[in-house]
């Protein structure tokens, strides 16, 4: 006996638009993330601008005063250069008739270079302590200054005092100015001066446990005996006499290369260096100084001296852990071989084959492995940070300027337009009463479709209904037959095609169309009684070719939907009004516009070549030599999407869809004619205020953030009031033009700051999708039905 086993029911495979539509569905959420990341690393672009301006992690403190008892006398009465060796503290002393030239701040664009050349002129080498920020900012001059000969030091990396700072941050800006060191010069250093230094009577103790911590890593601290003063500017002969040591004693001297202007410092120094010269002085870095200490107390061998002294930092000091991938001197071992001759300038290499580095650059360390890539990354991050964000800040200048230009004219013109469509002898012509076609093109409208009819069977205006079922599977048809009986509406015909897209559906209604013009309005949408008798006057005038409606938002009574309330008032009363008195009015409504059906015909009907079929079919009439004007008094009340999902769905396809249409109509741009002013004018106002400024828009919140945060809180918040205000400004008058209640205005500062930036990023997702080429179908919204009798109307 045999059996059979019931064989299991297969599923249903997904039909052609399904599979396009989860093609579509995987496709945009690779391209929101990369809308994110985009903005993301905008802003981490603006806050590591920040950081290399102190306005991000900036600290003024400075400390003054404070106690010393802690601080060994020895410290507090010895030398300028101060190492540790097991801990405990060492100083050394500049030789007679030596000097150690100073320089603190640097690089600076403007005056290292000056200075730089001066030593190069007078045969001088000097120790300059950068700030890592500027390192990263300047790094050609850094490049310079070493191959020059000079030695560098660390004065952190954003000029804070350090002790102020916990160990972590202290760490961290001695590591990020080793990082710049080796991504500008390919070396890191040993040598240390604090911020806010002088000589080490002024060690405290609070730093001098800094400079206990940093000498147990390696670090040398090099302090001062003679200070120039130079920042205090007191004139060109004081800095010389200030930087003047008494009698053959030698001396560490510092000057200023950066930090403020050092004009005064620039003129000072040839004069001091010829005095100094004359007197009978050498100069040296702070390695000479070291190694002529060191050849004084030490035989010299056959190699020369060596690197190390006294002190235990340069002979003893293994890499500091603050200078990652150091090689840490000849065979690793943390030794800096130098040449015989103290003072040489020369380079070559031991027996071990390493690079040899010399006397003066004794403090020096060939940066290798990921020290030098991590720093060349830094200095190739910065490089960026400093052409965008002053590029962004240029970019954002011209568009606000323009934004408010717009603002302006906008109000300048719509208060025209409105004077002149008001008046009591304005006419478009000899009224239009002849019957007109209603196409409703519907896809699964069962919520909506009847009262749609409902309104339309209200109409003070003869009309034949033509709706239009492009493939519902929700029995729209049979409940807009429904609806049609029960109202009474024998001027309905119903028809069905195969699902093929709202402009397939268009389309079928203007074939099927009975009279010359063609009113066009969405399956959720109601209009008022007079609506389409408004609509069509305009069609008086031979020139129009194409009227638009007033859409108004029927369901805002949510924060959702007030929100498109004040976009849809704002945008119909202002940017329509403004656009028909230029005579480029780029969009006709889907939820309400009409044309000559010959007009359309002569186009091609609505294409199917965008998503934004009622662009493309606008600008296509414009290049035909149509006119397209606006019609305040024609109101549809029409649902707008109830979450933000249903949002960024539909203003992702109108987004993108204008984006096909421009590219579509770009030869415009050179076309004579109707078709030319449409591409020189409309078409630059389209790109600029709807693309091109919303894509910067972001920019503008997260610069005034930033502004707010890390520069003046107060300034910054009231220049946000103040665009605030303006927008107010605008968006009140639109109100009283058309007659709306003020109250959806307490709004629009949430709407500012949440509703705007979703708008943002949808805009960002659609430029991304068009150039990656990316292709989406039509996109249904769920729709509840909310939206019956137009409110106010009677």
């Amino acid at each position: 006996m045999t059996t059979t086993t019931p064989s299991r029911g297969r599923r249903r495979a997904p039909t052609r638009m399904e599979r396009a539509a989860g093609k579509a569905s995987a496709l945009q959420r690779p391209r929101v993330i990369l809308a994110l990341l985009l903005l993301l690393g905008l802003t981490c672009v603006m806050l590591l601008d920040g950081y290399l301006r102190a306005e991000v992690g900036g600290d003024e403190r400075v400390r003054d005063g404070a106690s010393a008892n802690k601080v060994p006398d020895k410290v507090l009465n010895g030398g300028p250069i101060l190492t540790f060796r097991n801990g405990k503290p060492v100083t050394q002393t500049i030789p007679k008739k030596t000097i150690v030239l100073t320089f603190d701040d640097g690089p600076n664009p403007t005056y290292t270079p000056t200075v730089l050349k001066i030593l190069k002129k007078y045969d001088v080498p000097a120790t300059f302590f950068l700030v890592g920020s500027m390192v990263s900012r300047y790094p050609d001059i850094v490049k310079q200054m070493v191959a020059q000969g000079n030695e560098v030091g660390i004065h952190t990396f954003t000029h804070v005092d350090l002790s102020y700072q916990s160990d972590a941050r202290i760490k961290r800006e001695m590591e990020q100015t080793q990082l710049a060191l080796a991504g500008a010069a390919g070396i890191t250093t040993t040598l240390f001066r604090a911020p806010y230094s002088s000589e080490t009577d002024a060690i405290d103790n609070y730093s001098y446990p800094v400079y206990k911590k940093l000498g147990a890593s390696g670090y040398t601290s090099v302090f001062v005996d003679t200070d120039s003063d130079d920042w205090k500017q007191p004139g060109v002969a004081k800095i010389i006499k200030w930087a003047t040591p008494s009698g053959t004693s030698g001396s560490s001297v510092l000057f200023h290369d950066a930090g403020g202007v050092r004009s005064q410092t620039m003129k000072a120094l040839p004069t001091y260096i010829a005095k100094m010269k004359a007197k009978g002085y050498t100069f040296t870095t702070v390695s000479g100084a070291i190694a002529k200490n060191n050849s004084a107390t030490r035989p010299v061998t056959g190699t020369g001296a060596a690197a190390g002294t006294s002190t235990g930092n340069v002979e003893a000091g293994a890499q500091p852990s603050a200078a990652p991938g150091g090689t840490g001197g000849a065979g690793g071992t943390g030794r800096t071989p130098v040449d015989s001759a103290v003072g040489g300038t020369g380079t070559g290499n031991n027996r071990n084959g390493t690079r040899q580095t010399s006397v003066l650059q004794g403090a020096h360390r060939e940066a290798t492995g990921m020290t030098l890539y991590e720093g060349k990354a830094l200095i190739y991050a910065v490089t960026v940070a400093e052409w965008v964000v002053p590029g962004l800040a240029a970019g954002l200048t011209v568009v606000g300027v323009a934004v408010m230009s717009r603002f302006g004219m906008m109000l300048i013109l719509a208060r025209r337009h409105y004077r002149q469509r008001n008046k009591r002898r304005f006419s478009w012509g000899p009224t239009v009463t002849r019957p007109v076609t209603v196409i409703v093109p519907a896809y699964n409208e069962k919520e909506c479709i009847a009262n749609t009819l409902e309104s339309l069977a209200k109409s003070t205006h003869p009309i034949e209904v033509i709706v239009v079922d492009d493939g519902s599977s929700d029995g729209t048809s049979e409940i807009a037959r429904e609806a049609a009986r029960s109202f009474g509406m024998t001027n309905v015909r119903v028809i069905r095609q195969e699902n093929a897209g709202k402009p397939a559906a268009l389309n079928n209604g203007v074939r099927s169309a009975s009279y010359d013009i063609v009113v066009m309005m969405d399956g959720d949408t109601v209009f008022e009684p007079d609506t389409v008798r408004h609509l069509v006057q305009p069609f008086a005038d031979p020139e129009v070719g194409a009227v638009a409606g007033n859409a108004k938002v029927g369901n805002r009574n949510t924060i959702i939907g007030a929100w498109q309330h004040i976009e849809y008032v704002m945008g119909f009363n202002l940017d329509r009004r403004m656009y028909d008195l230029l005579r480029c009015m780029p969009t006709i409504p889907g939820a309400i516009g009409a044309f000559r059906r010959e007009a359309v015909l002569a186009v091609g009907g609505m294409s199917e070549d965008t998503l934004a079929e009622d662009t493309d079919i606008t600008i296509a009439l414009h290049r035909e030599g149509w006119r397209v004007v606006y019609q305040e008094h024609a109101k549809a009340w029409t649902e707008a999407p109830a979450s933000l999902k249903q949002l960024w769905s539909q203003r992702y396809r109108w987004s993108y869809g204008t984006m096909q249409a421009l590219w579509k109509h770009r030869k415009s741009l050179t076309d004579k004619g109707p078709s030319g002013r449409f591409g020189r004018v409309g078409m630059p106002l389209v790109v600029i205020f709807q693309i091109i400024t919303p894509v910067f828009a972001p920019l503008i919140d997260v610069f005034t953030v930033y502004s707010m945060i890390f520069v003046d809180f107060w300034a910054s918040l009231a220049m946000w009031f103040a665009v605030l205000g303006i927008q107010l400004l605008c968006a009140a008058y639109a109100f009283r033009l058309d007659r709306e209640k003020y109250r959806y205005l307490l709004m629009m500062p949430l709407q500012q700051l949440a509703y705007r930036q979703m708008m943002y990023l949808v805009l960002i997702h659609s430029s991304i999708t068009a150039l990656t080429g990316g292709r989406l179908r039509w996109q249904k919204l769920k729709r509840t039905g909310e939206v019956g009798t137009p409110a106010g109307a009677s």
